[in-house]
């Protein structure tokens, strides 16, 4: 028996917010590197990378485990996550430096675990409200996402000179702990699921030229806005000497462009051509990579931030409207193949960075998301030229 469309309505306002925590988890490693000396020399850019890969290997694995938790309920799967979190953190509090870093990576392990949980269940409970009302939802879960990735960074920033490491993550722990409450008091029904594509759909997908394509385009795009997002604090206080806040404060300037950017990006592709928008942001991103790799203050690394993030904004929504009419059975509440390749450029792109930051030096922290955004315009160009000669 279907939910009610009001029932549906009130439980997608309760579970959107836990977007908000997904985000402020996911956004936690770019911001505490500093706050750990990350950017004092020397340079331990292998450690730094294997924070990141324990971070992406665990929020992919935790689909493994979600199969164990999801069948309890999606409001225990909800409050079991935000729990894992908040425990997460308060462990991380107690080993930060001069620990080893071999126990901050269990901790952060722990986190990605934790929301990599928090997205399968809020993925589940917002099935029914897609299918309603899918380009509202997938924007307000967006918007909220990236709310929580710039309030984890203002919270950083905001405390950094006055509270140590420890207190920082107390802090923090706090966020996932209100949320557990939250969930705790207010029961969230279970949401009707959309058809799951088969196993032989998916590799279907895979035997499209067209599909590998657009796989390819967003594994690249996830690990330019990851890889940023994880490096760019460390890049700028390394590369131009400024100070934790300052590097903090740019990139909490490009949370903002994202978010502002995506805002406007959706309002508008109704009304502009997506080929012309994206004909104008890659080559846009490109300058803002160029930019911050060149320049030599932080105006011009403001600069080249804003023209960056409010790129990477409008790539994504168009990206995703394309595949959605590509793909007609893709729901939310489960990776196909194409989403599950791109979601691994995200997650493993921060920590490649690392050791190749290791070997090459700190350059490449900014040279790799230029190459990969070279790459997302070439493969635009190949999916044009695919769908003249198709003639779709």
């Amino acid at each position: 028996m279907e939910a009610a469309p009001g029932r549906t309505e009130a439980t997608l306002g309760k579970t959107l917010g836990g977007f908000f925590l997904s985000g402020f988890l996911m956004a936690l490693l770019g911001t505490i590197l500093p706050v750990w000396g990350y950017h004092r020399d020397p340079p331990e850019f292998i450690t730094v990378g294997n924070y990141f890969l324990c971070l992406g290997a665990a929020v992919i694995l935790s689909n493994r485990v979600a199969r164990h938790v999801l069948p309890r309920g999606i409001p225990f799967a909800l409050v079991f996550a935000c729990l894992l979190a908040c425990l997460s953190l308060l462990y991380l509090a107690l080993v930060t430096p001069p620990a080893s870093a071999w126990w901050r990576m269990a901790g952060v392990a722990a986190v990605g675990l934790a929301a990599g949980l928090l997205n399968t269940a809020l993925l589940d409970a917002i099935a029914a409200g897609y299918a309603l009302r899918p380009a509202a939802t997938v924007a307000e879960a967006g918007s909220l996402y990236g709310l929580g990735c710039l309030a984890a960074t203002l919270l950083v920033t905001g405390t950094l000179r006055a509270y140590t490491a420890a207190s920082i993550l107390i802090f923090m722990a706090v966020v996932p702990a209100l949320f557990a409450g939250l969930y705790v008091r207010a029961p969230i029904a279970a949401a009707v699921p959309g058809r799951q594509p088969t196993l032989r759909e998916a590799f279907r997908d895979f035997r499209s030229p067209r599909a590998v394509m657009f796989a390819l385009l967003l594994f690249f795009q996830f690990g330019n806005e990851w890889s940023l997002a994880g490096w760019l604090p460390l890049f700028l206080i390394r590369r131009l000497g400024i100070s934790p806040t300052l590097a903090l404060g740019l990139l909490a300037l490009y949370w903002v462009a994202l978010l502002l950017g995506r805002v406007v990006a959706i309002s508008i592709l109704g009304r502009v051509h997506g080929g012309k928008l994206l004909l104008g942001s890659v080559p846009a991103a490109i300058f803002g990579l160029a930019l911050l790799y060149l320049t030599d203050n932080a105006f011009g690394a403001g600069t080249g931030v804003v023209f960056v993030g409010g790129a990477f904004a409008i790539i994504y929504p168009l990206l995703t409207e394309k595949i959605g009419l590509r793909f007609p059975y893709y729901n939310p509440a489960f990776f196909s193949g194409i989403f599950t390749f791109a979601l691994m450029g995200g997650m493993l792109a921060p920590a490649t960075l690392g050791y190749f930051a290791a070997a090459a030096g700190l350059g490449v922290i900014m040279a790799l998301p230029l190459a990969g955004m070279t790459m997302v315009l070439v493969l635009l160009g190949l999916i044009w030229l695919e769908a003249k000669v198709s003639g779709r």
